[in-house]
C-alpha cells in the first residue's frame, strides 16, 4: 500500500444512514419496534395507498436539528420535501420522500484523528431527512426473495461527507465518531449490525499532483466498521493495479464479500440517475425559525468532544478521559460521581476500576449496576478521611454495597469491622510489637536499609487485621525507628 500511495492519492466519500429511534415513522403512525414479525407494522400511508395523505413526525425534525448543531452546521429555515422516483420490490409506493435541493443541515464539519492519530476535519456537505424502503431477503427461500415493509417509512437521517477520507483508517474513526454522536444525541442507537447505521463509500484514486478526481466507484452492502475500512484499502488496491495495467476503471456499484475481502460487481452504474425528483404535493415546508434552533441547543447533553476536554483540564490523563467518554452512559455516571467529589482522579479510577471490572464480569450496563454514584463519591471521601484503607473500600466493603446498595457505606463499614485504626496510642503499642518481632531488621533500618519499612508497616498492618491508618502508622513508626 506504501508504494500506492507514493504514486495516487486516494479520494474518499461517505454516506451514512441513520434510522433514528422515533417511537413512529417519518410521515405515519405505524410502529418501528424492531423485530416485529414481518409486515406487522405496516398501514395505508406507508404502503402507498391511493387516497392517503402523510403528516410529518416533528421528531424528525428535532433528531436533524440536534446532529446539525452538534456536527457544526447551517440550519435551512425553510426545509421542503421532495419526491425521489425508482422501483423496488420493497419500495411500495414507487418513490421515496426525501429533500432534494434544501436539505436541513449543510456545510458543518467533524474533527477526527487521522491514520497517524493528528487532529483532522471532516468536512459534510449535507444532512436531509427521508424515509427507509423494506427490506428484500434473499437467504430464507431458495427460490424466491421475501419482502418484509416493517421498515418502510422509517425516519432517516442521511449524512453526505466532502471527499475528504484519504485511506480506510480515516472512514474507520469517522464511523466511529458519528455512532458515538448520534448515541450520545439520543436519535438513534447506531447499532450497524441491525441496520440503525448504514454505510456507502465513494472510492477514487488520482495521480498525485493531478487536481482532476479519477473515476468513482461506489461500495455498499458492508455490515461493519471494520469492513467499511477493508473494502476502501481492496478498492484502492484494485483501481490501482486496473490503471497501472493499462486498463480503465469504470463508474460502478461494487458490494464488499467479507469472506473474501474483495469487492465485486453489483451492477454498472450510468453517469447519473434520473430520480424526476418534484416537489412532494402531500407535504407543506415546514419552517425551522432560530428560537426553535435555539431551544433545541439549550436541551443538548454533554457531548463527547466537551467532555473530554472538561476532563482533561480536571487533570486526567487524554486516555482517562478516552475511555470515560466512550458511551454516555458511562460518562454521565462519572458525571454524577464527580458532582459529590473533588477528587477527579480517584473517581475516574473507581469507574475504570471496581466499576468497570463488576459490569464487565456479569455483562450488564451501567443502568443496570447498583450502587449510586453518590455512593461511590461517599466511599472515594472515606479513603481520603482515613476512614477506611482504599484496599477495604476496593474490596469488601464494595462487595458489600453490592450485595446491600441502599445501605449507608460508613454504616456498613462499621458493620463489617472495616473502619480504620487511627487512634495513636493504640496504634503505637501495635507498632513496638511489630519492631519488637525484628530487632536484627531494626538496626539495618538504622544503618542504612530505608527499604525495610514495608517489612514493619506490613507487620502493624497484620497484627491490627489491616485496620491500621497508613498515614498515622507511617509515621509512628518512623518515630519509633528513629529514637
Amino acid at each position: 500500500m506504501k508504494d500506492i500511495l507514493e504514486k495516487y492519492e486516494p479520494i474518499i466519500g461517505l454516506e451514512i444512514h441513520v434510522q433514528l429511534n422515533t417511537h413512529s415513522k417519518a410521515y405515519s403512525s405505524d410502529s418501528t419496534t424492531y423485530g416485529g414479525m414481518p409486515n406487522t407494522q405496516t398501514n395505508a400511508i406507508s404502503l402507498g395507498h391511493p387516497g392517503t395523505l402523510p403528516m410529518v413526525n416533528s421528531s424528525v425534525i428535532e433528531f436533524a436539528v440536534r446532529l446539525g448543531i452538534a456536527t457544526n452546521c447551517d440550519i435551512r429555515e425553510r426545509n421542503e420535501y421532495a419526491r425521489k422516483n425508482y422501483f423496488y420490490a420493497d419500495l411500495p409506493k414507487g418513490y421515496q420522500v426525501t429533500q432534494d435541493t434544501t436539505p436541513i443541515c449543510t456545510n458543518g464539519y467533524v474533527e477526527i484523528k487521522d491514520a497517524d492519530d493528528n487532529p483532522k476535519r471532516i468536512g459534510l456537505t449535507r444532512i436531509h431527512m427521508e424515509e427507509d424502503s423494506g427490506k428484500s431477503i434473499h437467504d430464507i427461500d431458495p427460490f424466491n426473495t421475501l419482502i418484509d415493509l416493517n421498515r418502510a417509512g422509517v425516519a432517516l437521517l442521511e449524512i453526505v461527507s466532502e471527499p475528504d477520507f484519504r485511506n480506510g483508517q480515516e472512514a474507520y474513526n469517522y464511523l466511529q465518531e458519528m455512532r458515538q454522536l448520534v448515541r450520545y444525541l439520543d436519535i438513534s442507537d447506531g447499532n450497524m449490525e441491525e441496520g440503525s447505521l448504514r454505510c456507502d463509500v465513494n472510492v477514487s484514486i488520482r495521480p498525485r499532483g493531478r487536481e482532476k478526481f479519477g473515476t468513482k466507484v461506489e461500495v455498499k452492502n458492508m455490515n461493519s466498521f471494520r469492513n467499511v475500512q477493508k473494502a476502501i484499502d481492496f478498492e484502492i488496491k484494485r483501481q490501482y493495479e486496473v490503471y497501472e495495467s493499462g486498463g480503465e476503471v469504470l463508474q460502478q456499484t461494487m458490494t464488499f464479500d467479507a469472506g473474501s475481502g474483495e469487492t465485486r460487481l453489483l451492477r454498472a452504474k450510468e453517469d447519473a440517475h434520473d430520480y424526476r425528483y418534484f416537489p412532494e404535493p402531500d407535504l407543506q415546508p415546514i419552517l425551522v425559525k432560530e428560537d426553535y434552533v435555539s431551544q433545541v441547543k439549550s436541551e443538548l447533553p454533554p457531548l463527547p468532544k466537551e467532555l473530554l476536554a472538561k476532563y482533561q483540564e480536571m487533570g486526567l490523563s487524554a486516555y482517562d478521559a478516552a475511555l470515560l467518554t466512550e458511551t454516555k452512559e458511562i460518562a454521565l455516571y462519572f458525571e454524577e460521581v464527580i458532582k459529590h467529589t473533588k477528587n477527579h482522579k480517584a473517581a475516574a479510577n473507581w469507574m475504570m476500576g471496581s466499576v468497570k471490572s463488576y459490569m464487565n464480569d456479569r455483562a450488564i450496563t451501567i443502568e443496570e449496576f447498583p450502587v449510586k454514584p453518590n455512593t461511590i463519591a461517599e466511599l472515594i471521601g472515606m479513603v481520603e478521611n482515613g476512614v477506611v484503607s482504599n484496599s477495604a473500600a476496593n474490596g469488601d466493603l464494595f462487595k458489600g454495597l453490592i450485595e446491600s446498595p441502599e445501605k449507608a457505606p460508613e454504616a456498613l463499614a462499621k458493620e463489617l469491622n472495616l473502619i480504620q485504626e487511627s487512634d495513636s496510642d493504640a496504634l503505637l503499642e501495635l507498632v513496638k510489637e511489630a519492631l519488637a518481632k525484628y530487632p536484627a531488621k531494626v538496626e539495618e533500618y538504622k544503618a542504612g536499609k530505608k527499604g525495610l519499612m514495608g517489612l514493619f508497616m506490613g507487620e502493624v498492618m497484620k497484627l491490627s487485621h489491616g485496620k491500621a491508618d497508613p498515614k498515622v502508622t507511617s509515621k509512628l513508626v518512623q518515630q519509633e525507628l528513629e529514637k
